[in-house]
């Protein structure tokens, strides 16, 4: 019974064990008196239904259940179908979070070979988290769930919680700026957000997760993250259904380029680059920059949007911010900020301190002020032809390339 001694487990709750149905993973007892040693053996099986009366014996009889960690995905979605968890939204989060971040933890796995089964299943269990993500965001502006963020826990590696704020970030701001979105476009690019950083499985966890300032060399090596991402997904071709691994790849490549050309890996400019790489730009950078993280202290919505306006037309994309601005529903800010990032400013790894710089022309304008000198004068239309807007962006060619002159 204990053939499966090397195993990892993790304790659960009783009120939260499925019941009345067929119970989608194995329960184990720590059968061991000896303190500091454990020795799991199964009492329930997998896909048995469990009841009630189940349910009262093993309260009676055991003072903790366990999961096999390999299970975990299934003793998490069992939790979206409960009942008292559907109606605590944060609690459903924070659980949708986990999910994802299980799936991203085996990504991270430097172990982990990379087989064209392993990216699959990996693929489409991202994609049944991304989905659960699509129902949960629908029903909140970008400020809301900024705040809904703001009370999740957050782990020890950078990477997966800002992977899936992106994520979430990404659907909101896509169904802003397309408000009769299809499910599977939502999908696709909360898909992307959450797998925008997937290169980075191929750089030491000492630079990517080092919130302090990188050396040239260190930096340069993070800019390879967006081609190792790519060459992952190219080197082991995946089928899964309902993803579309061309605009994945194009996320993944295209994240850190800049709109007037200066980012990278290849200096894309505007509509050169896919609309939801754009996206996930601006959902990275708002992420970076609000989420609260031990090592620096975040800005308020108000503060970040003043921030990420002195950007517009340069990192990102002026349409697309004016429709993450209008979904914050709060133009005029409170207060200005007197600083700006710098244009190859990384919202993809942590930082001691944002790293501000003095404004070079000295001027400080407001959001909206600013915006009107930056962006295009049809940028009151983006809400009216936000359809238009995504339909002519919609690529699902190559790989994006650097236009020829």
């Amino acid at each position: 019974m204990n053939r499966k001694r090397e195993q990892s487990f993790f304790s659960v709750a009783f009120d939260l064990i499925a019941i009345d149905r067929e119970l989608p993973y194995d329960l184990y007892v720590n059968s061991s008196s000896i303190e500091n040693r454990e020795k799991f053996v199964r009492i329930y099986p997998q896909h048995d239904m469990f009841n009630k009366d189940d349910l009262l014996k093993f309260k009676q009889k055991y003072h903790q259940l366990y999961v096999p960690e390999s299970q975990r995905q299934f003793y998490l979605k069992s939790l979206l179908k409960n009942k008292k968890f559907c109606e605590d939204k944060l609690a459903k989060t924070e659980i949708i979070k986990d999910s994802a971040i299980e799936y991203l933890k085996d990504v991270f796995n430097h172990k982990k070979e990379f087989t064209t089964e392993f990216l699959e299943e990996t693929v489409e269990g991202c994609r049944e988290s991304v989905e659960h993500m699509v129902e949960m965001v629908r029903d909140y502006t970008i400020h809301e769930l900024r705040d809904h963020i703001g009370l999740l826990s957050f782990h020890d590696f950078y990477t997966y919680d800002h992977s899936v704020n992106v994520a979430m970030y990404s659907i909101s701001l896509y169904k802003t700026v397309r408000p009769k979105a299809k499910k599977e476009d939502l999908v696709m690019s909360g898909l992307g957000g959450l797998l925008h950083d997937i290169g980075k499985t191929k750089i030491s966890t000492e630079i990517i997760n080092n919130p302090g300032k990188l050396s040239e060399s260190d930096f340069q090596v993070i800019k390879n993250h967006p081609r190792f991402g790519k060459e992952i997904l190219e080197e082991k071709p995946c089928e899964c259904e309902g993803v579309d691994f061309e605009i994945i790849k194009r996320v993944i490549y295209e994240h850190h380029e800049n709109y007037n050309g200066t980012g990278y890996p290849n200096k894309l400019e505007g509509e050169e680059i896919h609309v939801m790489a754009r996206i996930t730009a601006i959902a990275d950078f708002f992420d970076a920059i609000t989420t609260k993280r031990s090592y620096h202290d975040v800005l308020t919505t108000d503060e970040a949007l003043s921030l990420m306006a002195k950007s517009v037309g340069r990192k990102i994309d002026p349409e697309i911010f004016e429709a993450f601005t209008k979904n914050v529903k709060k133009l005029v800010l409170e207060r200005k900020i007197t600083e700006e990032l710098p244009d190859d400013f990384d919202p993809c790894r942590p930082h001691n301190e944002l790293p501000f710089q003095v404004i070079k022309n000295g001027k400080f304008k407001k959001i909206d002020h600013d915006l009107l000198e930056k962006t295009p004068t049809n940028i009151g239309k983006v809400a009216k032809e936000n359809e238009n807007f995504l339909e002519k962006d919609q690529s699902y060619g190559k790989v994006g390339e650097k236009k020829s002159a």
